[in-house]
């Protein structure tokens, strides 16, 4: 089989701009191709303001041609159910072994989904996702960002992160140069740049 190399990206009116920066710039580093999903493909502005053209529409989306499905938080997730076809489509992917991986408001569309309530994960904080009246709280982990099998999840201050459980998952990075990323871009460690050139 052959190792996929297509990341999907969701975008949607409103999305967290500043969320995915980090994961999908050093994807693309890695040899990944990042193509944007919306629900169609009318463009779309983010909470920045800026115009994003979706490559494809979400009825186009297979898992089978994927990677890894992302979803960014953005104010829609929080205002009523206009994205929660992105959730049923994480519901899919998840179905069909593909990864996905949340954040910020994203997680609450994956909690009313029901896509949380078996697995371990993170957000915002504990209440947030409990205002979502989803029966996964007593799986809620206070942290940074959390892997459980397929599903990956952090909270909107997190970006960095959520970056190195994406790499981790997908092996782009491994180890001490996981490791060394991850001190590099969160703690502004300049001696992990050695390392990651090594």
């Amino acid at each position: 089989m052959t190792r996929r190399t297509v990341v999907h990206l969701a975008v949607y009116d409103t999305y967290a701009d500043w969320e995915t920066g980090h994961t999908t710039a050093h994807l693309s580093g890695a040899g990944f191709t990042v193509r944007t999903v919306g629900l169609t493909t009318a463009p779309v502005t983010t909470m920045g303001g800026v115009r994003i053209q979706p490559d494809l529409a979400l009825a186009e989306l297979r898992p089978e041609d994927s990677a890894l499905l992302i979803l960014t938080g953005a104010g829609l997730w929080d205002s009523g159910d206009e994205l929660a076809a992105f959730a049923r489509a994480a519901r899919g992917f998840l179905d069909a072994g593909v990864p996905v991986a949340a954040i910020c408001g994203a997680t609450a569309g994956l909690a009313r989904e029901g896509l949380l309530d078996d697995r371990v994960h993170t957000s915002a904080v504990s209440f947030y996702l409990a205002a979502t009246g989803y029966g996964g709280g007593e799986r809620y982990v206070d942290a940074d960002a959390v892997t459980d099998g397929d599903l990956i999840t952090a909270g909107p201050t997190e970006p960095v992160a959520f970056a190195r459980e994406v790499f981790a998952r997908l092996g782009v990075y491994e180890g001490a140069k996981l490791n060394a990323w991850y001190r590099l871009f969160h703690d502004s460690d300049a001696s992990a740049y050695e390392v990651l050139q090594g």
